[in-house]
């Protein structure tokens, strides 16, 4: 059990609501902020029993922020502890929380669950975390349920949006000219999945390279043809790998992933 979890199981001031597996989660991606000079924004305030749990585990030195639509969090406010009143899908309302607030160390997104307000506070919130940072989106698990605008593999649901960070977080690797490095790719390090959370970790990132050490004592293996087998061989290669940038320029799937020369 670690800290988070300590103070969880113990406390008895306010209401506190999460799940038992998150605070493995959090002590991992967070345990390195401790007892720094932080900022911490976290989407969804309530009782604020959450936001006394982070000024505990991470010390006085942190300021802790929390956003919630309901006027009558303010009350929750004390020492290195501020609320900001106003709705998480509201562009303009964002961009000034931007404005009141220093670079954020870690966010966290433990709002309204719905797809809307999750893809609109990443869109907008992202860019003011810092290049070290850690943004967190919890209970992702409204991504299948149809009350909040989920469904498996629906369009638009804050996982299949989330889908897409795997494919920028590879860009560089990419030799199709529609598929281009931009500014997730060259800021964010690692995705982290969890059941219900995604974390992401940011870290200013360059094109990787690859390089080789050692002495190479065994060849590599290529399968001796000769003859006939030999022009079979060649002609089955060019034809498969002719179909294989056809069907990869018109995007069709290959059965079962399946396309070996």
């Amino acid at each position: 059990m670690n800290d988070l979890e300590s103070y969880f199981k113990q406390n008895t001031d306010r209401v506190i609501y999460k799940w038992d597996h998150y605070f493995e989660i959090y002590d991992r991606h967070f345990s390195k902020y401790r007892g720094k000079d932080i900022v911490l924004l976290e989407i969804g305030t309530f009782n604020g029993g959450s936001l006394q749990m982070w000024k505990n585990y991470f010390g006085d030195r942190a300021k802790i922020y929390g956003i919630d639509i309901n006027p009558l969090c303010k009350e929750v406010e004390e020492e290195n502890i501020t609320i900001l009143i106003g709705s998480q899908s509201d562009r303009n309302f964002l961009k000034q929380v931007k404005e009141q607030i220093p670079p954020i160390d870690i966010l966290i997104d433990d709002g309204g669950h719905t797809m809307l307000q999750q893809i609109v506070s990443f869109e907008e919130l992202f860019s003011h975390i810092k290049p070290d940072g850690v943004y967190l989106c919890e209970d992702n698990h409204t991504s299948y349920w149809r009350n909040y605008g989920g469904g498996l593999k629906r369009k638009g649901t804050f996982i299949e949006y989330s889908k897409n960070f795997i494919d920028q977080i590879h860009a560089y690797h990419s030799k199709e000219s529609s598929f281009k490095v931009n500014s997730f790719t060259e800021s964010v390090h690692s995705l982290h999945y969890y059941d219900s959370i995604l974390v992401i970790e940011k870290r200013a990132m360059v094109k990787p390279t690859s390089h080789k050490s050692g002495t190479l004592t065994i060849p590599y293996y290529a399968p001796e043809y000769k003859g006939f087998g030999l022009f079979k061989k060649n002609v089955r290669y060019r034809v498969r790998h002719t179909l294989n940038i056809i069907l990869g320029f018109l995007r069709l799937p290959l059965k079962n992933g399946d396309f070996d020369y």
